[in-house]
């Protein structure tokens, strides 16, 4: 892993924080490139389950694209693949979380957005500020799934802040907690996902995403197949057999 981009294990539980505070945590080069390594090696690992992202200092968790990178490069339209987006361009099949330190601004609302959870600091802002700079928001097309019509529109038109505790009464934060509880808070959260059936989590995020891209009868229909593999799995076996024994199941993720 790069400096740019820290990988470290909790337990089951992979950590990755963008380490450029000097720079607001902005994303250059460097943490393109480590973002997709951390994730890749993630999604690769059996023992990691859940992963945090989050970012380094108590200011920043990400300013979006490095500007000055940017008009050093004279950048206009940026090619597929140019930004590490999960569900687009990275390919991870378990859960993730976002534990928004401080301000997530244009990409960094997108690395927030692209994971399946999101925590975040009482003093955290996002933003997604493009409206002011010229620059596109292609990615922010999920946002209508996400937040109301109006919400949405007021976000990228005026480019203007919105606070975590605003975003959590909207849905969009699930939890706000002080900044020095953030990242415990995170961890916490992924070690109770950690600890569940894996096939079963697995299967219920793929759920959830597959359920916005379809009506409700397809949903349920493909929900059916979806599940097989978790109900004939020596895991449904295992679950009730540890509950009526009083023990801790022990998940084989088979």
């Amino acid at each position: 892993m790069s400096e740019a981009v820290l990988y470290e294990m909790r337990g089951a539980v992979a950590v990755l924080t963008i380490n450029r505070p000097e720079a607001r945590n902005a994303i250059n080069r460097a943490v393109r490139d480590g973002l997709k390594e951390g994730f890749e090696r993630f999604e690769a690992d059996d023992a990691a389950k859940v992963a945090i992202l989050t970012g380094a200092g108590d200011r920043a968790f990400c300013a979006g694209m490095d500007l000055k990178e940017a008009a050093s490069e004279s950048r206009g339209l940026l090619p597929r693949g140019f930004l590490p987006v999960i569900g687009e361009t990275l390919e991870v099949t378990k859960p993730t979380i976002a534990a928004v330190n401080g301000f997530a601004m244009a990409g960094g609302w997108m690395l927030a957005q692209m994971c399946d959870l999101c925590l975040a600091a009482e003093t955290a802002t996002f933003a997604i500020t493009e409206a002011k700079v010229g620059r596109g928001t292609p990615w922010a097309a999920p946002l209508m799934g996400m937040l109301p019509q109006r919400v949405t529109m007021e976000v990228l038109l005026t480019g203007d802040a919105i606070g975590a505790r605003r975003l959590y009464e909207l849905g969009y934060v699930n939890q706000v907690v002080p900044g020095p509880q953030l990242l415990d808070a995170a961890l916490a959260m992924a070690e109770r996902i950690a600890g569940n059936a894996p096939l079963t989590v697995k299967a219920c995020r793929e759920l959830v995403y597959l359920s916005q891209e379809m009506g409700r009868s397809a949903a349920l229909r493909a929900a059916r197949h979806l599940f097989v593999p978790v109900y004939t799995s020596e895991d449904a076996q295992e679950g009730p057999k540890a509950f009526s024994e009083k023990r801790k199941p022990a998940w084989k993720g088979r």
